[in-house]
């Protein structure tokens, strides 16, 4: 198949590689808003390179990847959709509550399939973490935990752009545990604090939040996120039931030092960056887009999945500025 990649910085660099290497993919189109990134890009993995997305549209693509900036997310979208053209889109669909409202609204009316980036539901340990809840092994479960720790803080001005700490980062914990308990989000309760790089306060959001998300069956969900874990990336899902309990992450990168004598676990070394700790989601996840390219398979991760991120990562935001805990049907409304 022919697959085209809009974005080129981080994460879109780390994608062409990918696809460049993933069975089934005889040619790859890419395009940056830099043309010497494009141009670098497309020389080290093979691609096509153009000069802009429209170009790339036309160029005949079976599949298109998007991984642009957050603002271009709901055009760049939109057109591919429009075009009929399978779509892999980056989280989130738009900065707003309201104007991922808006794309998913459209997107369902094209009846283009549609996979939005959410790599932990292609981790091995996530992934069993959820065949356990399936499976019932773990009777009903009473609490949920889930962490997504920074080493450190992004630039100023991404974090100026990102939307806060709950639609930028705690939205993978949010979807996790959607998404392995199988449940709906009902409330939200979060708070945070600032006790680091005085321009995270200046931007209206915090460095360290804590956010109870209840369940449709009563289970409770504890998300933990910071900007300052200097150990390392840490990436975790515990679940805890009336029969046993389960943990994703533990594994000997984890980036934490136990105080217990004679205990050498994790052994090290500590996951470093999230394009470490979870390269292998990363290209499990563009394998089945190819298959959803190919109609093998449905969207694991559609517009309806991502939405429902949408309204938990806006619920916590209200609940951190107004200090109380907010029904997810109030933002419905």
């Amino acid at each position: 198949m022919r697959l085209g990649l809009i974005g080129l910085g981080r994460i879109g660099a780390f994608h062409a590689q990918t696809l460049s290497e993933l069975p089934g993919v005889g040619s790859l189109v890419v395009t940056d808003a830099v043309p010497a990134v494009t141009a670098e890009v497309a020389e080290r993995v093979g691609a096509e390179a153009v000069d802009s997305p429209a170009k790339l549209l036309a160029a005949g693509v079976d599949g298109v990847l998007i991984a642009a900036a957050t603002d271009a997310h709901p055009e760049l979208l939109l057109a591919a959709v429009d075009a009929g053209v399978p779509t892999f889109c980056e989280k989130p669909l738009a900065r707003a509550a309201t104007d991922a409202l808006a794309v998913a609204e459209r997107v369902r009316a094209t009846g283009v399939a549609v996979q939005v980036g959410y790599p932990r539901r292609f981790d091995p340990g996530f992934l069993a973490a959820r065949a356990a809840v399936v499976s019932g092994e773990l009777g009903w479960l009473h609490t949920v935990r889930s962490t997504t720790l920074d080493p450190a803080p992004p630039p100023p001005a991404y974090i100026a752009g990102s939307g806060g700490i709950f639609r930028d980062c705690a939205v993978h914990d949010f979807d996790a545990v959607r998404w392995v308990t199988g449940r709906e989000v009902v409330e939200v309760y979060a708070t945070g604090s600032n006790r680091g790089e005085q321009f995270i306060a200046d931007a209206g959001d915090v460095d360290t939040a804590a956010t109870v998300l209840t369940l449709d069956d009563a289970t409770l969900a504890l998300v933990s996120n910071s900007r300052y874990n200097p150990r390392g990336y840490d990436v975790r899902l515990e679940l805890h039931g009336s029969a046993d309990s389960v943990a994703a992450g533990l594994d000997d990168g984890l980036p934490l030092r136990s105080t217990e004598a004679g205990v050498t676990f994790p052994s090290g070394p500590p996951h470093g960056f999230f394009m470490d700790r979870l390269a292998a989601a990363f290209r499990a996840e563009l394998a089945a887009f190819a298959e959803v390219v190919a109609g093998e398979r449905p969207s694991p991760c559609t517009v309806d999945d991502a939405l429902e991120v949408v309204w938990i990562a806006e619920a916590a935001a209200l609940s951190l500025r107004e200090h109380r805990p907010v029904q997810l049907a109030e933002l419905r409304r």
